[in-house]
């Protein structure tokens, strides 16, 4: 760290986080009280640029910071008290491990002469973390305190973004110490340096292969979100250069525009069926900034078994750690991109549009199947009718998505179509039930004259539900678009494919009405059931000035489709009964299910 200014009178650990807080620009943290934290909240109340919000349950205020840290690309701070406070994070902290969201979760600890002793509510912080963190931090010396703050911060927000644990015990919280602001335009780590630019003659080598290629496909994913808009740019000047398909992860929605011919739509076990045979069936597969999550490969032996594979990403240790690549590229993906741009551009400037036209005839086949249909109904809402409609009423808005987890978060990734990078937010590797509504008060933190929509099913919810009065405290106007069907829906339907339709726990007999309970919160509650009457009751959601729940009464027993049913390759899609697959069908019969 460079010192640029010392200051001559000495402040307090408590005062030294804050000041840390406000040299990193930080302007919003969300977190919760307790006896071992109180300093720091001394030190909170005694300014005015840092502004905390109160929540419910901390597992809420790491939602919230992933919610305002997905949706900003600045990262989410956190401040939570030892012990429950601490492990209550421990989900959220996981979440965004995770799905790689920049988090500084700053945890207070019991004095340092009880820790070890069982004191009260002591718990081993860091040892707890150490696996649900990017890097945690003990802090025995207020001399350190500076240091570790600022540095908390560049390994949460560079390299491949992750959550970062700073555990202070409260005796270093009053100690005395000097504050060394940093330069934080060359603040450097003594050990870690991510390689942010790859290697030049493997991003030639892809270059060359796109350049041969017959059946290629973009696969990209959140890495292309987090690398910045101007990653999301370059993916879609290098789409156009080339001519050639993309298609994404659940975390990558939005890094292409979901208007673009060549958007293939959302690939995966929930993914189009022309994302998916695309996948299966390219001879050459450029990963940008994805994981190869088993939600994608499906079986791994079976997994694109012709194609040759580039993979970029800043993470070395995702690099053949689940399949063996042919050009490995470690680097940044906006770098490496905005360099494959200009080393096509210095061999062509023309896209391969001839070469591929084979290849583009039959992905429009594939697109003929119509694997998102649905049988719509004059008499029940369908879900997939609803986030249709949600979509239609909030397209020319300046709006941010939210999710739970199940069903109707795989209904939005299909239905609800993204343009821009870092307008959905959802739970995508830790599958987190409860993530949605905190996430969207995150959202509507750093966003507040947008519209935020967290879609949720009526159990996730329930399981955050409490952080409504967060958003009415604050005057949020957070929308929780509830997709009711009654049911654990993504259970119930694995239920039926996988154990003979026994309904082992997964509906709910003891439902709140959500209409009266948003009236209880101080919010508004909406409820409809009418297919008729649901564009009116969304733009009545729409119009209210404040937080609503909005209770979607919809088909109980609709399953989430298409799918590939776990451990089968990508071309043994379970498709609606909607699907025209006969159409399709080739010499090869690749369109049977």
């Amino acid at each position: 760290m460079t010192e640029q200014t010392s200051q001559d009178n000495q402040i307090t650990g408590a005062e030294m986080v804050v000041q840390a807080l406000v040299d990193q620009g930080v302007e919003h943290i969300f977190g919760y009280p307790g006896g071992a934290a109180l300093p720091i909240y001394d030190a909170i109340f005694q300014q005015d640029t840092v502004q905390h919000i109160l929540v419910r349950h901390e597992q809420g205020a790491t939602h919230m910071a992933e919610g305002y840290a997905r949706s900003t690309g600045k990262a989410g701070v956190v401040l939570v008290t030892s012990g429950p406070g601490a492990t209550n994070a421990v989900t959220g902290l996981t979440d965004a491990l995770m799905d790689s969201i920049p988090l500084v979760c700053i945890t207070a600890q019991v004095p340092t002469t009880l820790i070890g002793t069982d004191g009260f509510q002591e718990c081993d912080t860091v040892g707890i973390t150490r696996s649900c963190t990017k890097h945690n931090y003990l802090v025995k010396n207020v001399a350190d305190l500076p240091r570790i703050m600022h540095e908390a911060f560049l390994i949460a927000t560079t390299g491949r973004p992750g959550p970062v644990v700073v555990d202070i015990p409260k005796d270093v919280q009053f100690a005395l110490g000097d504050y060394t602001k940093p330069d934080l335009d060359n603040l450097r780590h003594a050990s870690y340096r991510p390689r942010m630019d790859g290697d030049h003659a493997a991003i030639e080598a892809a270059v060359d292969l796109m350049l041969r290629a017959e059946r290629p496909v973009f696969y990209t994913g959140g890495g292309v979100i987090n690398a910045g808009p101007e990653a999301s740019e370059h993916l879609r000047e290098l789409a156009e250069l080339t001519g050639f398909p993309v298609t994404s992860t659940l975390m990558g929605l939005g890094a292409f525009p979901a208007s673009n011919p060549q958007w293939l739509g959302m690939l995966g076990m929930h993914g189009t069926y022309e994302a998916n045979l695309a996948m299966h069936d390219c001879d050459l597969m450029i990963n940008i900034g994805a994981r190869f999550d088993d939600r994608i490969t499906g079986r791994i032996d079976a997994f694109s078994p012709n194609s040759r594979k580039v993979h970029v990403d800043i993470d070395p240790s995702s690099i053949n750690k689940v399949v063996r690549v042919d050009v490995p590229i470690i680097g940044d993906c906006g770098r490496v991109l905005e360099e494959m741009i200009r080393i096509y551009r210095s061999k062509t400037n023309q896209p391969r549009s001839e070469a591929i036209a084979p290849w583009w005839k039959q992905i429009e086949k594939w697109r003929g199947v119509n694997s998102l249909g649905f049988k719509n109904s004059e008499t029940v809402i369908k879900p997939q009718h609803a986030i249709a409609r949600l979509y239609e009423a909030t397209r020319d808005r300046d709006v941010y998505i939210t999710t739970e987890v199940g069903q109707h978060q795989m209904w939005a990734a299909q239905h609800f179509h993204f343009e821009k990078p870092n307008r959905w937010m959802t739970s995508g590797g830790l599958g987190t039930m409860g993530y949605g509504l905190p996430a969207s008060v995150g959202v509507q933190v750093a966003h507040p004259d947008a519209l935020v929509i967290d879609i949720a099913g009526e159990a996730s919810v329930q399981m955050t539900m409490q952080e409504m009065s967060t958003a009415v405290q604050y005057g949020l106007p957070v929308k929780i678009f509830i997709l009711n069907n009654e049911r654990m829906g993504m259970v119930r339907q694995w239920q039926d494919l996988l154990h003979g339709s026994r309904y082992a726990h997964s509906y709910s007999q003891s439902l709140p009405d959500f209409v009266k309970l948003a009236e209880a919160y101080g919010g508004k509650g909406i409820r409809c059931s009418d297919p008729a009457k649901l564009d009116a009751a969304i733009a009545e959601m729409i119009d209210y000035d404040g937080p609503v729940l909005f209770d979607c009464l919809v088909e109980k027993d609709e399953n989430c489709l298409p799918m590939i049913p776990s451990g089968k390759p990508h071309n043994e899609m379970i498709l609606p009964d909607t699907a025209n697959i006969g159409s399709i069908i080739d010499e090869k019969g690749r369109a049977l299910v």
